[in-house]
């Protein structure tokens, strides 16, 4: 899993983007439907037809004609955004849940699935959805058919590992989803309110608070993986500050970064409505959002764990 921040300027093309063609103009002092110096051409009068060529009158019946579908053109409504072929948050909207739907719908089938299938599928979306994740992330235009993907790849990854520690811990798995859920909200007013922006200081910081964070998983995972650390969760709740485990500052911390992910994500969507970036990228900012709301839901719901195991 990609570890927050909406890709939908890294790296990015606004490749295709349509631009009206320039107004033709016509040489200075001449105006149009004019040949130059106010001349007629060589061997034609002024207001005779050009050789081989009829009159073209006024016609009463063409002008008003002409006239109504002025205004009918003047009545419509003025083109918006979505016409315009531009990313509007309404687009981030829908094709963000249709994400969510595609992760919905993946953790159902780990959910009603025999365990050991469960476990098996769950291995494979957790795999397939980091080299999706990798793949959306880099590519330079967005995939709908990719994106949905990764968000039902995660699905099982989710459905799986909900199932593993609700039936350890029963209710984990549905008060992650409010937390998540509150978390989001509480985030999204914070942002609209504009009490919280993502500041280049706080940029610095969050990097920093990234890289910290992704070391100290990497090692955690080595030494689950070679057996230095029996823990469930390794380091995380093996580890006591103050009789309480590493995990739960690690988890609030990782919940923090990934609120503040949420931030980005929001701010570069913003960044690209105004911007009038093509309407297809509201796929990448649906993919950003669904990439960092998946991080938060994995955070909330070990933390969760931790704090019942240590009861």
């Amino acid at each position: 899993m990609a570890l927050g921040g909406n890709p939908i300027f890294n790296g990015k093309s606004f490749r295709g983007a349509t631009q009206a063609p320039p107004a033709p103009q016509a040489p200075y002092g001449q105006g149009y439907g004019q040949n130059a110096y106010g001349q007629a051409p060589y061997g034609q009068g002024y207001g005779q037809p050009q050789y081989g060529q009829a009159q073209a009158g006024w016609n009463p019946a063409q002008q008003a004609m002409s006239n109504e579908q002025l205004q009918d053109l003047y009545n419509r409504p003025a083109a918006g955004p979505a016409d315009a072929g531009r990313m509007t948050f309404d687009d981030v909207i829908m094709k963000t849940a249709a994400c969510l739907f595609a992760v919905v719908a993946g953790a159902a089938v780990t959910l009603v699935v025999a365990q050991g299938l469960a476990s098996m599928l769950m291995i494979v979306g957790a795999l397939g959805g980091f080299v999706l994740a990798l793949v959306n992330t880099f590519k330079k235009q967005p995939s709908p058919a990719l994106i949905l993907a990764y968000a039902a790849l995660e699905g099982l990854f989710l459905g799986g590992l909900t199932r593993i520690l609700d039936g350890m811990f029963p209710g984990v798995g549905l008060q992650a989803v409010i937390g998540t859920l509150s978390v989001f909200a509480v985030t999204l007013v914070l942002f609209k309110s504009g009490k919280v922006r993502a500041t280049p200081k706080a940029m610095r910081f969050f990097m920093i608070a990234i890289i910290g964070y992704a070391v100290f998983s990497v090692i955690n995972l080595v030494m689950m993986w070679t057996g230095a650390v029996q823990s469930p969760f390794g380091l995380r709740s093996s580890v006591e500050i103050f009789g309480i485990p590493l995990g739960v500052f690690i988890g609030l911390l990782a919940i923090g970064l990934a609120a503040f992910s949420l931030i980005m994500d929001f701010t570069s969507i913003e960044a690209g409505v105004r911007s009038g970036a093509p309407q297809r990228f509201s796929w990448t900012a649906a993919f950003g959002l669904t990439v960092t709301l998946v991080w938060l839901y994995v955070e909330i719901i070990r933390l969760l764990a931790i704090l019942r195991g240590d009861d």
